[in-house]
């Protein structure tokens, strides 16, 4: 406990959001040590459906794979009215487009996508520390102490920041002494169950409605024969443990003896919490996933949110560690938040439409795929900033399809993939004053990307089918900046390099020449093609 090693960043929670968090910081060359209360990982379903654009999140992190293997495409809801089973679909399945490469909401158990996470943690050199909990958090001007206990007894870790990931009931939060503000309701609990079943079809995601708002519900879980039933209880029912008892109470709601449970894998009694931190951090620590915000299950937006809050807070953790201003990290707050309260809106009105058997709040859409979402007209994308027909500052860069020099398809994702910046330049014009960008040697370093004429430094690229055109609305000489997150950082379609140069300031560690860089090398674990 005398004189700890200093790492730059303690993550206290191995979930989604504190994983994601993880492998960002990880593959930007960082000390980081990641610890998580729980014996092991998480084992049940709790969370199943992975959005579009966080699809596109765990692509770049590296976890996407094992993801698409362990899941599906949802299946069409079977809303049973007495012997009847009426399908409704839920989701319009869409076709993957050029810009959008995962147009549909993915189905997969929660303990599946942890486990990706925590294999693509492993892989890039990390491990994560289980039955370690976090018993004090204390912090100064330059350093996080945490004092934890574990498997080795107690230790005092201290880091120059920490993010705490913890879960609705923070220890986090809590020892920062950060309100949450919001509501649970006792009286509306749900029972969720991991069983093994028989007698039920798994085409269907079985719904059986009832009175004053209580249902059943199944959905059949991929590459496994287990459902994820939803038991919405009443007010003063005591929620049945034994696999006996469970079933006599699905039997009883939907009079069908067929339906048997060979095996119980999780239960929780869930209650529709909607709460949000007043911050998302204080000094030197940061909140990240369910320990900032807390929302009803329906319509699939809290892994997804905490994953997307893990990837923003990442790189500006980076960045600043590096040499950046530090003000960068007010921008997490200022960003993440505004978000986290339109998403609880969405799923509180979703929550509350089922209840009332509302078709439309079966219904998904583009709100809950989360391509949408932007951060104009926050600190980073000033609402006064240059646009293209499409696109504005802080909006997602979608992605495109284009042709290498070597006349070779390639996707802007896989251009984009990596810890770093990407400046893209579209036209003779940008791409001149693109070449004149100066970049600071230390943080995340700049990929330049021309699609036009061929460039001095950097990659350049055609685009024949004009899907980059389209999707970003270009219509002249336009230069982009994209933010490690794959956000738009800057639009110039004029004054090229005095814009571009005064948007990177805030964002990077000060270049002290213009003198131009090496092209950029792919971080640990990036991935990156250049």
């Amino acid at each position: 406990m005398n004189n700890p090693q200093v790492i730059d960043v303690l993550v206290i929670g191995a979930g989604p959001s504190g994983t994601a968090v993880a492998i960002d910081l990880v593959r930007r060359g960082l000390d980081v040590r990641i610890v998580d209360r729980s014996p092991h990982a998480f084992d049940g379903s709790r969370a199943k459906g992975v959005q579009p654009r966080t699809l596109e999140v765990l692509e770049d992190l590296g976890a996407l794979n094992d993801v698409l293997t362990g899941g599906s495409v949802y299946p069409k809801l079977g809303i049973h009215v007495g012997p009847l089973a009426v399908p409704w679909k839920m989701f319009s399945h869409k076709e993957a487009t050029p810009d959008v490469p995962y147009a549909n909401t993915w189905l997969i158990p929660q303990f599946r996508t942890d486990r990706a996470l925590h294999a693509r943690l492993s892989a890039i050199g990390s491990e994560i520390e289980f039955g370690t909990e976090l018993t004090e958090l204390t912090q100064d001007e330059d350093t996080v102490v945490a004092k934890v206990a574990g498997p080795d007894g107690r230790q005092e870790i201290v880091a120059r920041y920490a993010v705490g990931a913890d879960g609705g009931s923070s220890t986090v939060r809590k020892q920062l002494g950060i309100g949450f503000v919001g509501t649970t309701d006792e009286s509306d609990r749900m029972l969720i169950v991991d069983a093994s079943v028989t007698g039920l079809a798994r085409n269907r995601w079985h719904m059986w409605p009832g009175r004053g708002g209580r249902f059943i519900g199944a959905c059949p879980l991929p590459d496994s024969d287990m459902f994820q039933w939803m038991i919405r209880l009443t007010p003063d029912e005591e929620p049945p443990t034994e696999k006996d008892d469970i079933l006599r109470r699905i039997h009883d709601h939907t009079h069908n003896r067929r339906i048997q449970l060979r095996d119980i894998r999780w239960t929780s009694v869930f209650r529709p919490n909607i709460r949000l931190a007043e911050n998302y951090g204080r000094g030197r620590v940061f909140l990240a996933g369910d320990a900032a915000h807390v929302h009803t299950p329906a319509g699939a937006q809290g892994l997804n949110t905490g994953i997307q809050d893990g990837y923003n807070l990442g790189w500006k953790l980076g960045q600043v560690l590096a040499g950046a201003d530090p003000a960068l990290l007010d921008t997490y707050e200022a960003e993440r938040q505004p978000i986290a309260a339109g998403v609880l809106g969405l799923s509180t009105d979703k929550w509350g439409g089922i209840a009332k058997l509302d078709p439309s709040s079966m219904k998904r859409g583009k709100d809950e795929q989360q391509l949408t979402l932007t951060y104009y007209g926050g600190p980073l994308a000033p609402s006064d900033g240059m646009r293209t027909g499409t696109l504005r500052v802080g909006d997602r860069a979608p992605d495109a399809r284009l042709l290498g020099a070597d006349g070779a398809e390639t996707r802007l994702f896989d251009v984009l993939r990596g810890p770093d910046f990407t400046a893209l330049a579209y036209g003779p014009g940008a791409a001149r004053e693109l070449e004149q960008l100066a970049w600071a040697p230390a943080g995340a370093q700049l990929k330049r990307l021309t699609v036009g004429p061929a460039a001095t430094h950097g990659l350049t690229f055609s685009d024949p089918g004009n899907t980059l055109r389209r999707a970003y609305g270009l219509t002249g000489d336009t230069l982009l900046l994209i933010r490690p997150d794959g956000y738009i950082g800057h639009i110039a379609t004029r004054d090229f390099l005095s814009t571009t140069q005064t948007a990177v300031q805030a964002m990077t560690p000060q270049a002290r020449s213009r003198t131009m860089p090496q092209q950029s090398h792919p971080s640990p674990g990036s991935g990156a093609t250049a």
